[in-house]
């Protein structure tokens, strides 16, 4: 009983010296391993969008729509510019994959075949399809980026529930 006792509170002490230790070094959670939430703040979001009716239309100089605003205004909430690449999803998630985007939008719904590429957001959104359906709107993020993608959720949930969205 005796060595029970030691060695839970060994296990308890080296838990402890660890989660000290890594408290140390600075280390936050989430973190973003490529560091996109840090390179987007003070500096330019890289989005992608996919033309998607009142979602996003990319028909003038710049995206309009729900989501072109909403990116925006996140944007504006990291002091970043937006520089915008419009694409089919495909492309899009090719150009997440490689680094060259931060986020996609374009009315995608939690139903993307795209997770296994990108990271989903929460939803935020819904919409009524034309089947009667509901389905539930999402942004893609890079892979593994999860303070971005923190950050990001966040976002778009206080603007959801502002009615923003």
């Amino acid at each position: 009983m005796h060595h029970r006792l030691a060695a839970a509170l060994g296990a308890v002490l080296l838990l402890l010296s660890s989660s000290l230790a890594l408290s140390g070094c600075g280390l936050t959670i989430p973190t973003d391993p490529s560091g996109t939430l840090a390179a987007v703040e003070g500096g330019t979001l890289r989005a992608g969008i996919s033309p998607n009716g009142d979602w996003a239309d990319v028909s003038g100089d710049e995206p309009q729509g729900t989501e072109p605003d909403a990116i925006r205004a996140f944007a504006d909430s990291l002091d970043a510019d937006v520089e915008w690449t419009v694409g089919s999803e495909e492309a899009l998630v090719r150009e997440l994959e490689n680094g060259g985007l931060d986020l996609i939008a374009g009315g995608l719904t939690d139903q993307t075949p795209w997770t296994d590429k990108a990271g989903v957001t929460r939803p935020y959104a819904e919409v009524t399809a034309k089947d009667g359906s509901t389905l539930k709107v999402v942004m893609l993020v890079p892979l593994g980026e999860n303070a971005f993608l923190s950050r990001l959720e966040t976002f778009l949930s206080e603007r959801s529930k502002a009615g923003a969205l």
